[in-house]
């Protein structure tokens, strides 16, 4: 299991167009992926969850990964971010 914190640097946030990159970049992987901000914990691969989150540019995210592949899906998760940022 992986644990990593990271700042919301997109001046969109995690909002639709982004929302959206973000739970087809995750489901590429068999790992369990959750975004934890605020107490609240979403599966990484719900669009529904993640807009719900509604985190902004500024807010520090916790992305949570579980499983097998879960080195290679956090770093892919980790260059999202960054070339979306």
């Amino acid at each position: 299991m992986i644990h990593k914190s990271i700042e919301i640097k997109n001046n969109e946030g995690l909002h639709a167009r982004v929302a959206a990159l973000f739970v087809q970049t995750c489901s590429k992987y068999k790992s369990d992926i959750y975004i934890e901000k605020n107490g609240m914990q979403i599966n990484a691969k719900s669009i529904m969850g993640i807009m719900a989150l509604g985190a902004s540019k500024g807010e520090t995210i916790n992305i949570i990964v579980d499983g097998y592949d879960e080195e290679e899906a956090m770093k892919a998760i980790e260059e999202l971010l960054k070339d979306l940022g």
